[in-house]
């Protein structure tokens, strides 16, 4: 059965990269979304190879298992044909592609993923991200070593474990099928936009309803004014609803809608916005690195990466307390240049420091015990010393004793 529902495809050079190495399709069942790499020529090809094999397989299936194996296969095929484009054209050497790919079969939607390139399904009202990024910072995420959050900012987050390229003719592709239903919105994504634009702010623009091109506009809007450091690619599709079925040509964006060896035009200087900060999650290029050795490299320098940060904080840590510590103690020793005057057990006494304590430390100490007695005081003065007075310096409180000696009759 032809799939009944609405897509739009949509992709950008951003505002950083001088060439659009990604290519995405919409098709009448197939949808794909394929991350270039490999110098400036390489990734456009590889991303434009994959979309046009996988193109031959957009019709309708008989079943899940077919249509899964048939994506298996197909993508298997694309190494061999990275393989034999290198061959004839040795300057493309090392050039690879991510490749998220979704086939609606029935009630059912048949994805195959490898890389980093993102399917997410948009459903009541909670967007859930489908695929498992195949990249040495979520190798991290699962071990539990970094967050999700630190992973976004990680100066290794674009080193890819497993990628389609001209290296391995037996890729090692993730395969599944899902169940969908009307109403479901599923996003295929490459990382220009999942690194730039959060869950929150995706979700909030899936929510608004509009149609698949007009979402997929509003999220490239929020690419670019992120700063869009990388090619930003979105293929949007709708299952039922409220918007017209898909019908008429497959929509094929990006590099495999450039013919080969036509140039493409240069992006603008790289910006960001006020509203965003400088700070971006894609910012660098994209590059695989499949040896063991290189990810036992990688866990070792993230472990160095952390004895550094702790260092850093314990060495922040003791600065603040030794900061505090002297701030402390300078506010101790001015206060025992202060002084006041007031009442011990039965006499009067005079006190070095302040009248207020720190917690259960007092701030003052007896200085010096006048020897007049409270008794000999009338209640009103009485009370003034119990409530203490306080004395600029010492000979300011020793004028105080002076006056209140005076008026007790006292020597």
């Amino acid at each position: 059965m032809v799939f009944q529902g609405s897509s739009a495809a949509i992709s950008h050079t951003g505002r950083v990269r001088s060439n659009n190495q990604d290519s995405g399709y919409a098709g009448s069942n197939l949808f794909v979304v394929a991350d270039g790499m490999g110098g400036h020529a390489g990734g456009d090809v590889a991303s434009s190879v994959a979309v046009h094999r996988l193109e031959q397989i957009d019709h309708p299936y008989d079943g899940t298992a077919a249509a899964e194996r048939e994506l298996r296969d197909s993508i298997v095929d694309c190494a061999t044909e990275l393989i034999d484009t290198v061959v004839r054209r040795p300057e493309l050497a090392g050039m690879g592609t991510t490749v998220s790919a979704l086939m609606m079969v029935d009630e059912y939607a048949v994805i195959a993923h490898i890389g980093d390139s993102r399917i997410y399904l948009y459903r009541d009202g909670a967007l859930t991200q489908i695929t498992t990024d195949h990249t040495f910072v979520q190798r991290l995420v699962d071990s539990g070593r970094i967050t999700p959050e630190e992973a976004r900012y990680h100066p290794r987050r674009s080193v890819l474990m497993r990628v389609l390229g001209d290296m391995d003719p037996d890729p090692e592709v993730d395969t599944f099928i899902m169940p969908t239903e009307p109403g479901d919105r599923w996003l295929l994504c490459s990382d220009g936009l999942s690194g730039v634009v959060d869950d929150a702010h995706t979700s909030k623009a899936l929510a608004l309803g509009l149609a698949p091109g007009r979402t997929a506009d509003m999220l490239l809007k929020q690419a670019l004014d992120g700063g869009a450091p990388d090619n930003v690619t979105i293929v949007l599709v709708d299952v039922g609803g409220a918007h017209p079925v898909f019908s008429g040509t497959p929509s094929i964006v990006g590099s495999a809608s450039t013919p080969e060896g036509v140039e493409v035009p240069a992006a603008r200087p790289g910006r960001t916005s006020w509203l965003h900060p400088g700070r971006q999650a894609a910012n660098e290029p994209t590059h695989f690195e499949p040896a063991a050795e290189f990810l036992e490299e990688l866990i070792e320098e993230d472990r160095r990466r952390a004895r550094r940060r702790r260092l850093g904080w314990i060495a922040g840590l003791v600065l603040v307390l030794l900061l505090l510590t002297a701030a402390l103690f300078g506010a101790y020793q001015w206060s025992q240049t202060r002084y006041f005057i007031g009442a011990d057990a039965d006499s009067v006494v005079i006190y070095r420091g302040i009248q207020q304590d720190l917690g259960p430390f007092p701030l003052s100490t007896v200085y010096e015990d006048t020897g007049i007695l409270l008794d000999d005081l009338s209640p009103f003065t009485r009370a003034t010393v119990e409530n203490t007075i306080s004395a600029d310096s010492l000979e300011n409180a020793h004028a105080v004793v002076d006056r209140l000696r005076a008026v007790s009759g006292g020597d």
